[in-house]
């Protein structure tokens, strides 16, 4: 796996510290202000811990076990296989992220029997979308950057890149979650969009197709951009950064209350919920790094 081609939409790091960059956005931080201001502030500026959860570390761990499915040989790659290799991934989570073993309560050999079951589970059902023994991917796990001539570093990761004989670009993303229905589908495309972008501006051409795998239904969304949305999604990505600058400047970072606040982590800080943010960080500066897992907000 090449994780720094430059051909398949990489700026590599040392051309990124000699461009003038203005900002940066990843797909989940412009989801975050599009949500909630105030929430993009407690996370990009604040950077306020957030507690862990069941449902994003087996997003983690099924994320894993799919990159690394790929490692073995076409014949290897069979459900068994797949789900014999859940317990491992979770267990090299948990060396990274001690944390994670407070995800389970005092019965923790059970539920954490239960959620592993559950994994095992989601990797199974990736067997009903497609068959991994008849291809090898071109890439995994790819982090893809560009710098727009206006300074605006956009970056993350793609799950799967496949390349067909032709030549032909089609980008995978899994979700652990639930499909969207049909009305929320144009805000679940939105990070693959962003990704085609990416790859658009740094390779000159436009993926073919753009793919998100719902493994809990055994379901798919596939989408075909083209040039005139991909500019749209460019400009607005402009005007995006522009309301964030305005936001550090005036330091205003307002809520946004929604169903989504169910969700959140901050409500002691939310003025929306009685609560006061903390004082606004005298030095603040936009971390250009990106977490693999906080990539993937929705799984």
């Amino acid at each position: 796996m090449s994780a720094r081609s430059p051909t398949l939409g990489n700026v590599p790091d040392e051309e990124l510290l000699e461009m003038p960059i203005t900002g940066s956005l990843s797909p989940s931080r412009a989801a975050d202000f599009k949500t909630c201001p105030l929430l993009y502030r407690f996370r990009s500026v604040d950077r306020l811990p957030e507690k862990p959860s069941p449902a994003a570390a087996r997003g983690t761990v099924v994320h894993a076990v799919l990159e690394k499915l790929f490692e073995l040989p076409r014949a290897e790659r069979t459900p068994e296989q797949a789900q014999s290799m859940v317990e491992p991934a979770w267990s090299e989570l948990l060396t990274e992220e001690p944390v994670l073993g407070e995800l389970f309560g005092d019965d923790q050999g059970k539920e954490l029997a239960t959620w592993l079951g559950t994994a095992r589970t989601l990797v199974k059902k990736y067997f009903a979308l497609e068959d991994p023994r008849r291809f090898d991917p071109s890439e995994r796990e790819m982090l893809v950057q560009t710098v727009l001539d206006d300074g605006l570093l956009l970056r993350g990761y793609v799950d799967r890149m496949d390349i067909a004989p032709d030549g032909q670009v089609r980008v995978v993303d899994y979700k652990t979650g639930a499909a969207p229905r049909e009305m929320f589908e144009a805000k679940a495309l939105f990070q693959m969009k962003f990704y085609a972008l990416v790859l658009w501006r740094t390779t000159g051409a436009i993926p073919a197709q753009l793919k998100l795998m719902y493994l809990a239904d055994r379901d798919e969304l596939t989408y075909s951009p083209d040039q005139v949305e991909l500019e749209r999604l460019e400009r607005q990505l402009r005007a995006l950064w522009a309301a964030i600058e305005k936001a550090i400047e005036t330091q205003d970072f307002r809520p946004n209350p929604s169903r989504l606040c169910d969700w959140c982590d901050h409500h002691a800080l939310c003025p929306a919920k009685g609560g006061t943010p903390p004082p606004f960080p005298e030095e603040h500066a936009l971390s250009y790094t990106i977490d693999r897992r906080a990539e993937r907000p929705t799984d």
